[in-house]
């Protein structure tokens, strides 16, 4: 089976030695994204920007890989304060549609530039 890199400029370029995702047959591995606006590369400002944001920059690179976050089954939520899974939970009834893929929330110390959130998925497309 061959990998695909998946790459669009309507999400953060990486800013480091990864692929924005990689698409394995019909499975697509996203990496993290973080608050980042793709457009200026700076942080969304307050906590539930950066989850707007981030769900906004998953949306466009499952939609590069011919997909869309419906297609995902498994979600990783890393958050510096676990205070704010709430608005995350939230957030994802705007994204996501029953039935709801299975999901991780983790509490961390600190995420890339300053970020307060940051979310990766793995998506198998039919």
């Amino acid at each position: 089976m061959s990998r695909t890199i998946v790459s669009t400029p309507d999400a953060p370029a990486a800013i480091g030695t990864y692929s924005q995702a990689v698409k394995v047959g019909s499975t697509v591995y996203m990496s993290g994204q973080i608050g980042l606006d793709p457009a200026t590369m700076t942080m969304a400002d307050g906590i539930d920007a950066q989850i707007a944001r981030v769900f906004d920059n998953l949306k466009a690179v499952a939609a590069a890989a011919g997909a869309t976050l419906d297609d995902a089954v498994k979600v990783n939520v890393f958050l510096t304060d676990l205070g704010n899974f709430a608005k995350v939970n939230e957030a994802m009834t705007r994204y996501f549609k029953e039935p709801f893929p299975a999901r991780a929330a983790i509490g961390v110390a600190a995420l890339p530039r300053g970020a307060l959130v940051e979310v990766d998925a793995v998506l198998v497309i039919d």
